[in-house]
């Protein structure tokens, strides 16, 4: 039997945990692996938030996919339609034209986007928070707002550009509010004294009644007092209908006056999910417990893109979209991959839930390893030493806790680069939302691809 052709698309903490495994466990000649990703280094998400606040460089957060890939051909390009009957992928390449990949086992772990819905405006007015450039992007021009507020021009005009909102009380909202909220406190008291007390003002909207609550009642109350206690106001039971220029309206009926609306109101699994025609729960593939797609021979898929069984915390239910089982799944896709090879027994994943950890900035943050529940300064230790040891280098760790004691030790200079200063930037922009094809285009693209001679 020949060498098996492995195509891997999603560069995210599934797809390289995969690879990697791979590469450990396999002969050159067992395999052939690619892995298809638009970007070319693993980006940590749990820790964007500090490269918007700029607590981090956004270098130490990104590690560069060959420097942790020796073997996996890394093809730079969007998976953008998936055909299981031929068995092939359409890939739209960063340059040159598209290019279809065949394969013998096909890993699906895409990972998510931003779950963006059908309000006006949105599209158009919206900041996300779910690639590098959008962090960098939103650091950019919330300090921009800063800037021009400090020149006094109309008082409408700066209550707009002093007023921020976000929309979405979950881990990524919760900490990109808290940390951004430091930077434009320490900002206006630093170098805009012209700014009155109380002019800045960071808001946080949620549907429900809690923020983050898989932190469970007593931890997410001490993440409300810390908030409250910073001025940052929380709306419960309320979304945004309408997102303009110059602010959001509520469900609720209250209007806010604001240039930044930060939305980060869920994710959604990425569109290829639906591409296979295998059974989805909530756009997710629904995958066997050892990571195979029922009826669909050599697919395996996971990560945020999957619902996969949990065998062990709620049996019954699938394993939530997080950073921790994305990365345990991929190592034991991995696993059941090689043992699919060589003829063995493929098991399935169990994983008990290790805890959680929320940043809130400086000392400040909520923990709850191992079902502990922290706050305060011993929670920021526990959730830095989580951190430092899910970066996937040492190159990476170093860089990360080189930039958290420079910036103890230093502070922010709050220095703009300029990205706000150019044409908008949307979320679907950011994440090429808009690039995936159709699902029954998919065979069309396929024959255009394989016609030697298109007319």
């Amino acid at each position: 039997m020949g060498s098996a052709k492995i195509v891997i698309v999603g560069g995210g903490f599934s797809g390289v945990e995969c690879a990697r495994y791979l590469e450990r466990h396999l002969r050159p000649e067992e395999a052939f692996v690619q892995l298809v990703t638009p970007d070319a280094g693993l980006l940590y998400l749990p820790l964007l938030p500090q490269v918007a606040s700029g607590v981090l460089n956004p270098r130490s957060i990104a590690v560069p996919l060959r420097r942790v890939l020796r073997r996996t051909e890394v093809v730079p390009g969007m998976a953008i339609g998936v055909e299981p009957k031929t068995r092939q992928v359409v890939v739209r390449r960063s340059a040159g034209p598209e290019c279809a990949l065949d394969y013998d086992h096909l890993v699906l772990v895409p990972g998510s986007i931003t779950r963006v819905l059908d309000v006006p405006g949105l599209h158009e007015h919206g900041f996300g928070m779910k690639t590098l450039a959008e962090a960098m992007f939103l650091r950019d021009h919330v300090l921009q707002q800063l800037d021009v507020a400090a020149m006094r021009g109309e008082e409408d005009d700066d209550r707009e550009r002093l007023h921020f909102v976000t929309i979405g009380a979950g881990y990524a909202g919760t900490e990109t509010t808290a940390v951004l909220n430091k930077v434009t406190e320490a900002a206006a008291r630093r170098y805009f004294p012209r700014l009155e007390s109380g002019m800045v003002r960071w808001h946080l909207v949620t549907r429900g009644d809690r923020i983050m609550p898989e932190l469970g009642e007593r931890l997410g109350a001490a993440a409300k007092r810390n908030l409250a206690e910073r001025g940052i106001e929380l709306i419960c039971g309320a979304s945004a209908k309408e997102v303009t220029a110059h602010g959001v309206q509520l469900t609720n009926g209250r209007f806010i006056p604001s240039r930044t609306v930060v939305w980060t109101a869920g994710v959604a699994p990425s569109p290829l999910a639906g591409h296979l025609g295998a059974a989805t729960e909530k756009g997710r593939i629904v995958a066997d417990a050892d990571l195979t797609v029922p009826g669909l021979t050599g697919v395996w898929a996971c990560g945020d893109a999957a619902a996969v069984p949990d065998l062990t915390e709620q049996p019954g239910t699938v394993c939530a979209p997080t950073a921790q089982h994305a990365m345990r799944q991929g190592r034991h896709l991995g696993k059941n991959l090689v043992a699919e090879l060589r003829g063995k027994r493929r098991r399935p994943y169990r994983h008990p839930d290790l805890g959680l950890v929320v940043d809130l900035g400086g000392t400040d943050a909520v923990a709850r390893p191992l079902k502990i529940g922290l706050h305060g300064l011993p929670a920021q230790l526990v959730t830095r030493g989580y951190h430092l040891m899910a970066l996937r280098t040492v190159v990476a760790r170093t860089r990360v806790a080189f930039d958290w004691t420079v910036h103890g030790l230093s502070g922010d200079d709050f220095l703009r680069i300029g990205y706000g200063d150019y044409d908008a930037h949307t979320i679907g922009g950011f994440e090429q939302t808009g690039c995936y094809l159709p699902a029954e285009q998919v065979p069309r693209a396929l024959e255009a691809l394989c016609d030697p001679n298109p007319s």
